[in-house]
């Protein structure tokens, strides 16, 4: 059906990537305050249209190198099962959709969607062909929903937990850079920026990132601000759900050749799930 391709092209299924806007929500003790709940959950909706109309752009920018990919020729551009001409205008309507959506909430917010979509057209228009560069563009789009996260409730957001989502979201980039590398035979015509890594160069960027989130992330448990603001050492703990995470993830790209589609590896692979579930469990019960 004409529907199905549709919601294929607005890849719904990366919406989880916007659950990073409850983060702050989550860690101000507002889990449980139904308006900052129900406009966080606005938000994720705003977020998540905005990244939609970014993947379709993406999409009709990128149709003819996709055509060449084992995996991406598959999508509905690619394929020919959607016009260019009707993803462009379905570009437009989403455009309109959140602009609309978007005008009810702060300027803060408002500024970091704006700031989003600004950054990944720019990457889907250039960007993502300069090495390293690319990396930062795509860690950028999470550091923002964090951020809008924060603005959308109007509360502080520790400079150690952005520093956590740098690094994480530098990790989960440069994995999938490596898997690739791994697995596109030829790298030259599905992605050009491919040429100027190694898996040497990407192995050693793979370390310094998964390192910078469990130190950062363990940082911020044990910060004197932290500890004031929950009244207890005892969030220092969750940092072992962290570490297995980033432990179990590399396991699953270097040795079972996952991490292309983030999503789908985490979907896919139930000991990373029952991690994040049992993560958020312990730290709801320790915060709240």
């Amino acid at each position: 059906m004409k529907i199905l391709e549709y919601l294929k092209l607005l890849r719904i299924s990366h919406w989880v990537k916007n659950l990073f806007i409850f983060v702050p929500l989550l860690f101000s003790k507002n889990l449980f305050n139904l308006q900052m709940a129900a406009d966080t959950l606005y938000a994720f909706f705003v977020f998540s249209l905005t990244a939609s109309a970014v993947y379709v752009i993406n999409d009709i920018t990128d149709f003819r190198k996709d055509k060449e990919h084992p995996k991406k020729k598959n999508r509905p551009i690619a394929s020919g099962k959607i016009s260019v001409n009707s993803a462009f205008i379905l570009f437009i309507i989403l455009l309109a959709v959140v602009t609309v959506m978007a005008y009810k909430l702060p300027l803060l917010f408002q500024v970091a969607v704006a700031s989003y979509f600004v950054i990944n057209v720019a990457y889907s228009f250039g960007l993502k062909r300069i090495v390293i560069l690319d990396l930062f563009c795509i860690a950028a789009g999470f550091i923002l929903r964090v951020l809008a996260g924060a603005f959308v409730i109007d509360v502080y957001i520790s400079r150690w937990l952005i520093l956590t989502t740098i690094f994480i979201s530098l990790f989960l980039a440069v994995m999938k850079r490596r898997s690739e590398i791994v697995n596109v035979e030829n790298n030259s015509q599905t992605r050009k920026v491919l040429e100027d890594y190694s898996i040497e160069f990407i192995d050693q960027i793979a370390g310094v990132t998964a390192a910078g989130v469990i130190i950062c992330y363990a940082l911020y448990t044990v910060a004197d601000r932290t500890i004031a603001n929950f009244h207890t050492e005892k969030l220092v703990y969750t940092s072992l759900f962290v570490i297995f995470g980033i432990f179990r993830y590399m396991f699953l790209v270097y040795k079972k050749d996952f991490g292309e589609n983030i999503i789908a590896t985490l979907i896919k692979d139930y000991w990373s799930l029952a991690n994040i579930f049992f993560y958020i469990v312990t730290v709801v019960l320790i915060i709240y």
